[in-house]
């Protein structure tokens, strides 16, 4: 019996360390686009970032989830002192120091941060596709817009409406949206039904890779397609830009993984959230 490999399928994707490096520097590249953004807007706050041998290390207040690190372990082989250093970065702002460490990283890091007493608190997952060319599909009775400055409180408005069932998180949400219009390399959408918006989303740019995020609907208006017509609106807007890739972060095995998957992403690689007390 002969048998005979098939040509392999261009859309896939090999998931490496070199693949893992591109999206993690684009969502550093994100978070660090928003830091500046809030300094401009709100000096008081401090935020800042700084580059630890690879490791970016970003400050955005002590209770922002953007007070972090990316890229642990994946740009450098870590070391202590690296750590260490890192660690100042964050007690000296008062904030406890937490890594966002990808599956790809150098295994070194693993007993260097048990050692240092940190220990797992959250992981995500990592989705990735190819962009090619293609054209937007129509959804009847919604459109997409693409908002600037001007429109940076309706846009966190409705960001925020969309947690509107967590109302501890309603008010911290429409500060980021805020924040958000105004990030460099960063686009927001909002789609709109009847000329009524009913649903957000972002998309940073970070050479070639897209980094899509800010999903939020108006309950009211969920399963009618305002987050499929703008996932389709950006994946446009990103490969007419002159991106080869698409990222997305969900929680694993949640409903926006799932949903991420049927629109053509696969899974790339987890991460673990690593974290010590300040």
């Amino acid at each position: 019996m002969n048998i005979s490999a098939s040509a392999p399928d261009p859309a896939l994707l090999f998931s490496d360390s070199s693949l893992a490096r591109r999206l993690e520097r684009t969502e550093a590249h994100g978070n660090m686009a928003f830091v500046a953004s809030r300094a401009r807007l709100e000096p008081a706050v401090g935020a800042g970032w700084e580059d630890h041998g690879g490791t970016w290390a970003m400050y955005d207040g002590p209770a922002s989830p953007l007070t972090q690190t990316f890229g642990l372990g994946l740009f450098s082989v870590p070391t202590g002192e690296q750590v260490e250093a890192l660690e100042q970065f964050f007690s000296t702002r008062g904030a406890a120091t937490q890594h966002e460490v990808c599956t790809m990283a150098d295994a070194a890091v693993l007993p260097l941060l048990g050692a240092r007493g940190y220990a797992p608190v959250e992981w995500s997952t990592v989705l990735v596709q190819r962009l090619g060319a293609a054209g937007t599909p129509a959804f009847p009775g919604l459109h997409v817009r693409e908002i600037h400055s001007d429109d940076a409180d309706q846009w966190a408005d409705v960001a925020a409406a969309g947690w509107s069932e967590e109302p501890a998180l309603r008010d911290f949400i429409r500060a980021l949206g805020r924040v958000s219009v105004h990030a460099a390399d960063t686009l927001c959408y909002l789609a709109l039904i009847d000329d009524t918006p009913v649903a957000s989303a972002s998309l940073h740019l970070h050479e070639g890779v897209a980094l899509l995020a800010g999903a939020s609907t108006i309950p009211r208006f969920r399963q009618r397609g305002a987050q499929q017509a703008l996932l389709s609106h950006r994946l446009v807007a990103a490969a007419g830009r002159g991106c080869d890739l698409a990222m997305m972060v969900t929680t694993p095995g949640s409903a926006s993984q799932r949903n991420a998957q049927r629109a053509g992403f696969s899974v790339a690689y987890s991460r673990v959230k690593w974290a010590r007390k300040a």
